[in-house]
């Protein structure tokens, strides 16, 4: 089994094009002093002792016009990357395009785009980059962009989410050619999220199966797995999805090297129930063991090495604790049963701002989420908690040991 990656990872949402009455821009960089204090932040993390880390780039700065690019302070945060050890796991697209594409990932100019764009990071920064994320959480993106409408393009409804989501694909693989076309050797690193359902009800197979079928889509697009036999390629036609679009994209399926995973306890599992008013969704708190599912099912599914990419709680810190110990214990567990998993990432290191602050009526300090081994502050001060300290100690001993850490529960107040 691979060497394994301790890694952390600051929150990287950046959608640039003003929302509501108050022209807020939901940039977590800008939020939380990141443009300004980020050589320290690095040192920080730098003195977890970890070697990797995901970071992301704002495209919409970065490219702020067709062909036009300023490397301004990419160039000085890349360099002090190298020189602090860490190597990024470079987050290209995480949910949002430059404010020049009007339609954001239906444009017909987007996955061009995109691809440009990673041609020229990797160009830039490829000898210093640990690993390419092409695009963060396909399925979360495509349902803030085109099923709930919340953010660019703003679709609603099935319809919507499938172009979306399309969209995405076809520039996920066009990323990943342009990428190896300049670094042959690079690594991919797909991220996607987990949206573990279940149900006690046997007349409810089938709904907890298409739940499945939505979460692996993405990657079944762009590993070319979707032709006319995929379960939801009538659908997709039937979206309005050019059935020649799909007839590309199963011709030429991409090479992916690790597959990033996305569990939250706390939003990532659910239970699917009948009640008053047809099948309700109820969430429930995840525990290691689902972690452990998830994982399973993904490596079963794909057949590729896995990474946990994200996990952490918005909860205080000893419950924060409680996952990190259950979660670190869950991943070797599943090493020690043969699962490659390959590294784990607490995200996000710093506190963050919740989405809802784009669009919502209050200050920033009504929607933080403490999530972080530093906890901010209305002066946006990084407050060390003692998770720090337990995060450095399991990086310090290598890979993950099943007596390393107790599968604890979390503790219901």
């Amino acid at each position: 089994m691979a060497e394994f990656e301790w890694a952390v990872g600051i929150e990287d949402t950046f959608i640039g094009q003003p929302a509501g009455r108050r022209g807020r821009v939901l940039d977590e960089y800008e939020l939380i002093d990141h443009y300004r204090q980020w050589r320290s932040d690095l040192d920080l993390i730098a003195s977890l002792g970890v070697r990797s880390m995901r970071y992301g780039v704002p495209w919409y700065l970065i490219n702020p016009a067709p062909g036009v690019w300023d490397w301004s302070w990419t160039d000085r945060v890349f360099a002090h990357l190298e020189r602090v050890g860490i190597r990024p796991i470079v987050d290209l697209v995480h949910y949002g395009t430059p404010l020049w594409l009007p339609d954001s990932f239906v444009s017909p100019d987007y996955p061009c785009r995109v691809a440009e764009y990673a041609a020229a990071m990797v160009t830039r920064y490829g000898p210093q980059a640990g690993g390419w994320t092409p695009l963060n959480e396909p399925v979360v993106n495509a349902d803030f962009c085109g099923r709930r409408g919340v953010w660019p393009p703003h679709l609603r409804g099935i319809r919507g989410y499938d172009r979306v989501l399309v969209g995405i694909a076809d520039g996920i693989v066009r990323t990943i050619a342009a990428i190896r076309e300049v670094q042959a050797d690079a690594r991919i690193v797909a991220v996607e999220p987990c949206d573990l359902v279940t149900s006690d009800e046997p007349q409810l197979a089938d709904r907890v199966l298409q739940c499945w079928q939505e979460v692996v889509l993405p990657l079944d697009l762009v590993l070319g797995r979707v032709d006319e036999g995929h379960p939801l390629w009538v659908r997709l036609v039937a979206s309005g999805v050019d059935p020649r679009r799909l007839e590309g994209l199963a011709a030429t399926p991409s090479r992916i090297d690790v597959l990033g995973v996305n569990f939250y306890p706390n939003i990532s599992r659910a239970r699917l129930a009948t009640g008053r008013g047809g099948v309700r969704r109820r969430p429930q708190y995840g525990e290691a063991a689902d972690l452990v599912t998830v994982l399973t099912a993904f490596h079963a599914h794909t057949g590729l090495p896995l990474m946990i990419t994200e996990t952490s709680d918005n909860a205080p810190i000893e419950l924060r604790t409680d996952w990190l110990n259950a979660s670190v214990a869950a991943v070797a567990a599943a090493r020690a049963d043969g699962l490659p998993v390959v590294g784990y990432t607490w995200f996000p290191v710093f506190s963050h701002v919740d989405w809802r602050w784009r669009r919502g009526p209050y200050e920033r300090a009504a929607y933080w989420c403490h999530m972080g081994l530093w906890d901010l502050d209305e002066q946006l001060h990084r407050n060390r908690t003692p998770l720090a300290d337990r995060y450095a100690a399991l990086a310090s001993a290598g890979p993950p040991r099943v007596d390393a850490a107790a599968t604890t529960k979390r503790r219901f107040d």
